[in-house]
């Protein structure tokens, strides 16, 4: 590291957490600042300036949710696809929703077959009439899409450089460039989804990075992927495809950073943000990489993202009855503008944090982030007690109970479907929550799912922010090679290994950064003749890079990660090796989490902050604490409330917490 503060900075629906580590010190702050939606660049500079000098800053790392706001809100750029003759209707034979309208998509005459073999050369006049014609409709970006380009992008580029000479601005891509993969599907859509974004990502990073340079910035600026790395502003400019997800991503991060020092591999995680309950699964200390992943309904997106299932459940949801009589909590949400009824900046409607605001469980004098000075528990009650309390004939604490009772069960549907339904016993698992709601729920989620704990790190509620901090810098590459096993050729397979490996280190050198350490990864998917599913089968070499490359390794390998995935094989079925994907990750140098740790000279006395009145079953007096004065080793029991600047952790009766070395709260049943 360079010595200096590095700033990791997550802007979310109602938040924008920052955590500002400084190198010279080993000291962290953090920060939490109302995000404004269409402005995200006013709260992120605000909070950095709060921080610290921009100018003494050596990196800023960025986790955005602007590209998949766009794409969930249908609020992306006028694009236009320009494609292969009779393939133009392939977004709408695979799926409803469509990030091209058919009159942007237009077809040229070219055909590449499945072998690379060039049957038609395209015609670089046509395609300038093309882009011309998409131009003049409106189209802001443009994609080109070819058939079979995977295996030769020949036609690909020759239209590109035809199109660049009539096409307004830099917002091109094609195919071969953003996904070299067969399936013309998934390659067309995530294609297309690529330039839907590119004008909104590129122009909000672009006028991101003029503020922070405006304000005496000039270390570096990464941002976040959806595979959990980082990558430079101008890869991300050109592939904002891949930072769909990226805040949540980051959270993954840190989780199994953290919880790995901890001594627990096996981790569920749950984000609880103003808006959403995004939740993933690490085993083994390893978050699950999925290699597509769909947004809202229909917008496929093929590229490596950490696994991630999010609903609409967090601080922000509104709570409802509905036309049935039934009391619903989501997917809408109150965000940050205007907000829960108890911020008092104009929102009416009751919410979760309304909710346990009135059951005590939030501090209404201190409230989290600082922006407020105090909440308006009446204001709260009020709310409930019109739109929840009298449909259901309840008083305010009942029904904002059941506000809370409801919230959680669809939390706890949210991790049995990462555990359970996917053959994963929870009780092997820890839960770890953190965003600024995460730990007022943890005590309730142990029960309903069995999961063996929680560990509640130092800083929940910017933990997100801090994964931006820690993540290494990654770069992914796919080759199509669709070949059966038998005719695989070895040598020809490590030479291919070994281009992708250099041309994804090449961008790890153009980035100018110092790594502690690079590592290479390959994959090969596979499967049996005749199916559609693939396997993922690891290409395990020595740390000199050599290792068993013949077809007898591969096809042990495939049949071990086939067992592994289906229980058994199919004798006498012939194999196909369909892609070859590569990683390569520069290390960026960790925090030492002990840093973070509880100073020696902390007492448990000088923690203690009184008590007040908490509801659960009835209204009982529950312990307050000041959580970051918690000393090593230190155990609460339930019912506690423990307070800090960014999150509330609930401790329930028949639970208590231990502080780790680290800071962690460590929660289990008592007893």
């Amino acid at each position: 590291m360079s010595g200096r503060p590095v700033v990791g900075v997550d802007v979310g629906g109602t938040y924008t957490d920052l955590f500002l580590y400084d190198e010279a010190t080993g000291q962290a702050r953090v920060g939490k600042v109302p995000s404004t939606r269409g402005q995200e660049a006013t709260g992120f500079v605000a909070g950095l300036s709060g921080l610290a000098r921009p100018a003494e800053v050596s990196a800023i790392v960025h986790g955005t949710t602007v590209g998949t706001n766009a794409l969930l809100e249908s609020k992306g750029a006028r694009s236009g696809l320009i494609t292969t003759a009779g393939f133009r209707d392939v977004l709408e034979m695979r799926r409803r929703d469509r990030p091209i309208p058919r009159d942007l998509r237009v077809e040229v005459a070219e055909r590449t077959l499945a072998d690379g073999t060039i049957l038609t050369e395209v015609d670089p006049e046509e395609v300038r009439d093309a882009a011309r014609r998409l131009r003049e409709a409106g189209a802001e970006a443009l994609a080109i899409v070819f058939l079979h380009s995977y295996a030769n992008p020949a036609n690909e580029r020759t239209a590109l450089a035809a199109a660049r000479e009539v096409w307004p601005n830099a917002h091109l891509a094609i195919s071969s460039d953003i996904l070299p993969e067969i399936r013309e599907f998934e390659r067309t859509s995530t294609t297309a989804l690529n330039a839907v974004l590119q004008p909104v990502v590129g122009g909000y990073l672009a006028a991101l990075d003029g503020r922070l340079r405006g304000h005496g910035f000039a270390g570096e600026f990464l941002i976040v992927q959806s595979n959990g790395g980082v990558m430079s502003v101008g890869t991300a400019e050109r592939l904002p495809v891949r930072t769909a997800l990226s805040g949540p991503a980051a959270g993954v991060i840190a989780a199994a950073h953290i919880a790995g020092a901890a001594g627990y591999p096996d981790v569920i995680t749950g984000d609880v943000g103003g808006t959403s309950f995004d939740v993933s699964l690490i085993a083994g200390g390893v978050p699950a990489l999925a290699a597509e992943s769909r947004l809202g309904f229909g917008l496929v997106v093929r590229a490596p993202m950490i696994e991630i299932t999010t609903i609409g459940a967090g601080g922000g949801s509104i709570a409802r009855v509905d036309a049935a009589g039934l009391l619903q909590v989501g997917p809408e949400s109150a965000g940050a503008v205007p907000g829960p009824a108890c911020y008092g900046t104009g929102g009416t409607r009751p919410t979760v944090t309304d909710a346990n605001v009135v059951l005590g469980r939030i501090n209404a004098d201190r409230p989290i982030g600082g922006a407020l000075a105090a909440l308006d528990v009446d204001a709260a009650a009020r709310a409930i007690e019109r739109d929840v309390g009298a449909p259901l004939g309840l008083d305010a604490p009942a029904a904002a109970r059941a506000i809370l009772l409801v919230a959680n069960a669809r939390m706890a549907g949210a991790l049995r479907l990462v555990s359970i339904e996917r053959g994963h016993d929870p009780k092997r698992f820890t839960l770890m929550p953190f965003g600024g709601g995460g730990a007022l729920h943890a005590a309730a989620l142990l029960r309903e799912v069995g999961l063996a704990r929680a560990l509640i790190p130092r800083f929940p509620g910017v933990t997100s922010a801090l994964g931006c901090v820690i993540a290494d810098m990654r770069h992914d590459r796919v080759r199509t090679l669709n070949l059966l096993l038998d005719s695989l050729d070895a040598a020809a397979l490590r030479a291919e290994m070994d281009a992708a490996a250099a041309g994804l280190g090449a961008m790890l050198d153009r980035a100018g950064m110092a790594f502690a350490s690079r590592r290479v990864e390959h994959a090969l998917d596979m499967l049996y003749v005749g199916q559609t599913h693939t396997v993922s089968v690891k290409l395990r070499l020595a740390p000199d890079g050599s290792g068993p490359m013949d077809r007898a390794a591969i096809a042990e390998a495939f049949a071990g990660a086939y067992r592994g995935a289906y229980g058994r094989l199919l004798d006498g079925v012939p194999v196909r090796v369909l892609n070859l994907r590569t990683a390569v990750i520069g290390a960026r140098p960790k925090i030492d989490l002990l840093s973070l740790a509880p100073p020696p000279e902390a007492r448990l006395d000088d923690a203690r902050r009184g008590g007040r009145s908490v509801w659960f079953e009835d209204r009982v007096e529950a312990s307050v604490w000041d959580r970051l004065a918690l000393p090593f080793a230190a155990v609460v029991r339930g019912p506690a409330v423990l307070e800090q600047p960014d999150a509330t952790i609930l401790i329930e009766p028949g639970f208590a917490g231990r502080v780790d070395r680290f800071g962690n709260l460590i929660l289990e049943r008592d007893g």
